[in-house]
C-alpha cells in the first residue's frame, strides 16, 4: 500500500439528545432553578446547531438562577462554554474558578459538574497551547476521579473516549484501544448513550485500522452502523463514513472506500458540517492514492489546501503537502512535486530548527550539571572548614579570656558575633543560589522536553511514514527488507525520543500533585511482564515544588534501577508521609546488590539518587531480601517548606 490513511487531527463530540420536554418545564408553573437547568440543558442541545438560540437560552437560564447558590454557580459552566470560541484565555479562566467554587459541595451532582469543568479545561488548554500531555494529564487526574466519585457511568465512558482519541491522535494505538475498550464497556451497559457510545465505536474502529488491524474496525463500524439507524441525519453518521472508508482502504478495497467517503461528504454538506466534510475527503484522496488515481487524488489533495478550518490545523499541513509532493512524483511532475515538497520542507525546517536548539541545550544542561556539583562540593567542603576555624577560634578566645580584662572578652565577643552573623547570612546566600541553580536546571528540562517532544518527535514521524510509502513502492527485493527494517528501528527511537521526552519533564507534578504524579509514573512503566503496585499515604500538597521534583527523579531512578538493572518483574513502591519527613520504601523480587554495599558503589543514576538525598537532609538504607529474592531500599527525605 502507498499510504496509510491517517486520521486529520481535531474529532469533534456530540452531546446528549434532549427532548421537548425541557420546553414543557420551562413554560409550566414550577421552582425556578428546575427552569433554570432546563435552560441550560437546551442551551447545550443548540450551541452548535444555532449559537443565537442557545445564546437566549442561557440568558435565561442566568436569570432564573440567581436565587439558587448551585444553580448560579453552575451557570459559569455553560457562560465558559458559551464564549470558548471566541475568547478562549477567559473560558480556561471561567471552567477553572467555576470548578473551584463547587469544591466545597459533595453532592454528586457537583462532583460531576466539577469533571466537565475539568474536562472543558483541558480541551481548550490543548487546542490553544498545543499541548496533549497537560490534555491526557487532566483528564485521567482531575476529570475521570471525580465522574468515578459521582458515580456517573455515561460520563465516565465519554471521558475514556476522549482519553482514547487523545492517545490515537499522539499514534499511542495500544493505550487508545485500551480505554476506548473501558469506554464501550461503561456505555453498552448504560442506557441513553448513543452518542457516546458512537463516538467510542468510530474511535476504536480508527485506531484498529491505523494498527492495519481492519477486521476488528470491520466489526465495531457494524455495531456503530446498528446503532445510528433509527437516527438517518444524526452527525455521527459523518464519523462512521470517514471510519468506513479509512476500514476499507486498510483492506486494499479502494472502490468501496471512495464509495463509503463520498456517500459521507453529502452527508455533511446536507448537515452543514464543514470539518467533519474535510475529514472525509482527506479519506477520499487516500483511497483514490492508493488506487493509483493520482490525477484525480492531487485535484483532492489541492481542494483540502484551500479548506478552512482543515488547512488551518499545522499537523494536517504537513500531512497534506507530503501527501501531494508523492502523488506528482507518481504524475512525473517534478515541478509541482518539487514546489510541494518545498512547502513540507519549510514546516519540517522549523521542526528541525527546535532540534538543534534542544541538541545544544542538551549539552548546555550537562555543563551546568557538571558546574552545579562543582559548586556544591566547593559549598560543602567551605562549610566543614568554617565550622573547625570557628571551633579552634572558640577555644583560642576561651584561653585568651583567663587572662585578659573584662573589655577585650567583650570586644572578641562582639567581634564573634559579627563573624557568625556574616557567616549565616553567607551561607543563606548559597543556598539560595543553590536553589536558583536546581530550579533553572528543572526549567531548562522542561523546556528541552517540549523542544524534543514537539520538534525531533514530529519530524521523525513524518520521516517514518515517508520511508514506509517507500518501502510499500519497493518490489520484495533486499532493498524493500533494509527499508522496512529502517522503519521499524526509526520507530523504536520515536518511542524512546518521547519517553525522554517525558523523564525530562514532569510538568503533571507542579499541578497535579505529587501523589498522583508518582501513581500516573508506575502506571505508565507498566508491562505485561512488570507489575508496580504504588501505595502512598498522607502526602501533603503543601510541600514546596522543588522538593516535590526532587523527590520525583529519586522515585523515577528508583524504578529506572529495578526495571533495567535488577531484572525485576514486580515492584512495591510506598511513601508515607510523617509531618515533615517523607518515607519512601520500594522492595523488588530483582538479583539485588552485592554486600556489603561499597561507599561509591553503582553508576551515575545511583549517584543522582545519592546527590538528591543529601540535597534533602535524607539518608538511604540498601538490603537484600531473605533468600537472595530482590531488593529492599529505604529512603528517609526532609520535604519542610
Amino acid at each position: 500500500m502507498g499510504l496509510i490513511p491517517l486520521c486529520s487531527f481535531t474529532q469533534e463530540f456530540y452531546g446528549q439528545r434532549y427532548t421537548d420536554s425541557l420546553e414543557h418545564i420551562i413554560n409550566a408553573p414550577g421552582k425556578p432553578e428546575a427552569k433554570a437547568m432546563a435552560c441550560f440543558y437546551l442551551f447545550d442541545k443548540w450551541l452548535d446547531a444555532d449559537s443565537v438560540k442557545a445564546g437566549k437560552y442561557l440568558k435565561l437560564g442566568e436569570k432564573l438562577s440567581s436565587n439558587d447558590p448551585f444553580v448560579h454557580t453552575v451557570a459559569g459552566y455553560y457562560k465558559a462554554r458559551e464564549i470558548s470560541n471566541r475568547l478562549p484565555d477567559a473560558a480556561i479562566q471561567l471552567f477553572y474558578t467555576t470548578e473551584k467554587k463547587l469544591e466545597a459541595d459533595t453532592s454528586n451532582e457537583s462532583l460531576a459538574y466539577r469533571s466537565k469543568c475539568w474536562r472543558e479545561y483541558a480541551k481548550l488548554f490543548h487546542l490553544n497551547k498545543d499541548d496533549p500531555e497537560t490534555y491526557l494529564n487532566t483528564l485521567l487526574n482531575n476529570a475521570i476521579p471525580l465522574a468515578q466519585r459521582a458515580g456517573d457511568s455515561l460520563y465516565l465512558g465519554k471521558l475514556y473516549t476522549d482519553v482514547g482519541i487523545a492517545f490515537k491522535n499522539l499514534q499511542n494505538f495500544p493505550k487508545a484501544i485500551e480505554y476506548l475498550k473501558q469506554a464501550i464497556t461503561l456505555l453498552e451497559k448504560t442506557g441513553n448513550s448513543f452518542p457516546c457510545l458512537a463516538s467510542a465505536y468510530h474511535t476504536l474502529s480508527e485506531s484498529y485500522s491505523l494498527s492495519l488491524e481492519p477486521k476488528p474496525a470491520e466489526q465495531l463500524l457494524q455495531k456503530m452502523y446498528n446503532l445510528l439507524q433509527p437516527y438517518p441525519d444524526d452527525p455521527a453518521w459523518l464519523d462512521y463514513y470517514a471510519g468506513r472508508s479509512m476500514q476499507l482502504t486498510v483492506a486494499e478495497q479502494f472502490d468501496s472506500s471512495l464509495a463509503a467517503a463520498n456517500k459521507g461528504i453529502l452527508l455533511a454538506g446536507k448537515l452543514k458540517r464543514v470539518y467533519p466534510g474535510q475529514r472525509l475527503l482527506l479519506q477520499k484522496f487516500y483511497a483514490l492514492y492508493n488506487k493509483n488515481e493520482f490525477k484525480k487524488a492531487t485535484d483532492v489533495g489541492l481542494q483540502l489546501t484551500r479548506s478552512k478550518p482543515f488547512v488551518d490545523i499545522f499537523a494536517n499541513r504537513i500531512l497534506i503537502y507530503n501527501a501531494l509532493a508523492l502523488t506528482y512524483a507518481q504524475l512525473k511532475d517534478s515541478g509541482n512535486a518539487y514546489l510541494w515538497l518545498r512547502k513540507y520542507s519549510a514546516l519540517s525546517d522549523s521542526l528541525a530548527k527546535s532540534n538543534l536548539e534542544a541538541k545544544v541545550s542538551a549539552l548546555e544542561v550537562k555543563f551546568r550539571n557538571a558546574e552545579n556539583q562543582k559548586k556544591i562540593t566547593a559549598l560543602n567542603a567551605a562549610n566543614i572548614k568554617a565550622t573547625l576555624d570557628a571551633r579552634n577560634s572558640r577555644l583560642w578566645n576561651a584561653m585568651l579570656g583567663l587572662s585578659t580584662a573584662f573589655l577585650f572578652i567583650t570586644l572578641v565577643l562582639g567581634y564573634l558575633f559579627y563573624r557568625n552573623t556574616k557567616r549565616t547570612l553567607a551561607q543563606k546566600e548559597a543556598i539560595k543560589i543553590a536553589q536558583a541553580m536546581v530550579t533553572a536546571q528543572e526549567e531548562e528540562r522542561s523546556r528541552i522536553a517540549r523542544d524534543l517532544h514537539d520538534g525531533l518527535g514530529s519530524m521523525l514521524s513524518g520521516v517514518k511514514i515517508n520511508l514506509a510509502a517507500v518501502a510499500d513502492e519497493q518490489p520484495a527485493t533486499a532493498v524493500k527488507t533494509a527499508l522496512m527494517k529502517a522503519t521499524d528501528q526509526l520507530g523504536s527511537s520515536i518511542q524512546e525520543l518521547r519517553q525522554i521526552s517525558r523523564n525530562m519533564m514532569p510538568e503533571m507534578l507542579l499541578k497535579l500533585g505529587l501523589e498522583t504524579s508518582l501513581k500516573d509514573l508506575c502506571l505508565l512503566l507498566q508491562t505485561p511482564d512488570l507489575s508496580i503496585q504504588c501505595h502512598c499515604a498522607n502526602i501533603q500538597p503543601a510541600i514546596p515544588p522543588q522538593k516535590q521534583v526532587t523527590v520525583y527523579r529519586i522515585v523515577q531512578e528508583l524504578l529506572t534501577n529495578a526495571i533495567k538493572h535488577a531484572g525485576a518483574r514486580h515492584v512495591l513502591l510506598q511513601c508515607v508521609q510523617q509531618a515533615t519527613t517523607l518515607l519512601i520504601t520500594i522492595e523488588d523480587d530483582g538479583k539485588g546488590f552485592t554486600h556489603p554495599l561499597p561507599e561509591n558503589t553503582g553508576g551515575i543514576g545511583w549517584k543522582n539518587i545519592q546527590t538528591r538525598v543529601a540535597y534533602l537532609n535524607g539518608s538511604i538504607d540498601v538490603m537484600n531480601l531473605p533468600g537472595g529474592s530482590g531488593t529492599s531500599i529505604n529512603i528517609q527525605l526532609d520535604v519542610s517548606s
